[in-house]
């Protein structure tokens, strides 16, 4: 990496929905920087929620991005969920997977057999996001759990990026679940450390960096376990929710995109009264955020209102912040 800051790390860690594609495409500038990184000699992992396809799948989606990895370097929530479904039941034992074949194929491969339906009394219930879940897979795993069945799931995500905009992700569908039964899963995936853990594991990491797209799990999580974090901007988490982040929701850093760590970081510095960045000048008059120099939509605006709130000793709801510093295009 180009940046003293970023050499500090010995491996990044990258979410894909949201950082590296919404959907079937790419998100502009990502592919390019992964290839910059890794031409840099900067080993990536990709961190992902998403259990319902196998890691040669995605692999092979990368490929056509024209970025190479291996099917070892993605790090799923189904992987995780098997590992803690596996210290909870008996070796062998029946397992009713909702989900989509990436679960199945986990499961099966740590040696669990698959139940088709509660009338096979599974030992345990593993749910991860499918786009044909239906409403007969959720009453299965419902009538399962019922009956003493272990319920562990890959993610509590309420929300997908898709292209078309953001769709409902496996968090809904847990919670249609959890309303029927009354109880709450074992959650494999963001924001529980568990898969971050997995991770460090995986590329005996002593620095690692995670960047992802959505203050909820990514940030959180990385937080949690222990984690620098980068928050870009091309995916759930707006600039609004920047400014708004409570203390155990903050990141590190913060970007526009995945391409913007290739170059330095400039961190926000102090000023009299207030924070600059990048050019920008943000200060704290009164109760009232405001930009005194620089573009309020620039990014050096953002680090350094960011800066500034999280400093001040009143919280969001008693400060008035400029619009133009939150307000999407």
């Amino acid at each position: 990496m180009t940046a003293k800051v970023w050499g500090e790390f010995d491996v990044v860690l990258a979410d894909l929905d949201g950082v590296i594609y919404e959907g079937a495409a790419a998100i502009a500038g990502a592919p390019e920087a992964v290839k910059k990184l890794q031409s840099n000699g900067t080993p990536i992992g990709y961190v992902t929620n998403n259990s319902s396809r196998r890691s040669e799948t995605i692999v092979e989606q990368l490929a056509g991005f024209g970025v190479s990895a291996e099917p070892d370097d993605v790090i799923g929530s189904g992987q995780t969920a098997v590992e803690l479904l596996a210290t909870m039941i008996e070796p062998g034992a029946k397992v009713l997977v909702v989900g989509g074949e990436g679960l199945r194929h986990r499961v099966t491969s740590a040696g669990f057999e698959l139940a088709t339906s509660s009338d096979d009394k599974p030992a345990a219930v593993i749910q991860g996001f499918a786009p044909d879940v239906s409403w007969k897979h959720l009453s299965e795993a419902a009538f399962s759990i019922q009956g003493g069945a272990k319920w562990v799931a890959t993610n509590s995500d309420w929300t997908l990026p898709q292209e078309k905009g953001l769709a409902p992700g496996n968090g809904t569908l847990v919670s249609a679940v959890h309303t029927a039964v009354g109880q709450l899963p074992v959650v494999a995936g963001k924001p529980e450390p568990a898969i971050f853990n997995t991770a460090v594991r995986h590329f005996n990491a002593q620095k690692p960096l995670f960047v992802g797209d959505r203050i909820d799990t990514d940030i959180v999580g990385a937080n949690r376990a222990g984690i620098a974090s980068v928050l870009v901007l091309t995916g759930v988490s707006t600039r609004k929710d920047v400014l708004g982040c409570k203390p155990h929701e903050r990141p590190s850093f913060i970007l526009d995109n995945l391409g913007q760590l290739c170059a330095p970081y400039e961190a926000p510095k102090q000023t009299k009264r207030g924070f600059k960045c990048l050019g920008a000048e943000v200060e704290l008059l009164g109760n009232k955020v405001l930009v005194t120099a620089g573009d309020p939509k620039s990014l050096g605006a953002l680090r350094a209102a960011a800066a500034v709130i999280y400093n001040s000793e009143t919280p969001i709801y008693g400060l008035e912040v400029e619009p133009a510093l939150y307000e999407e295009a």
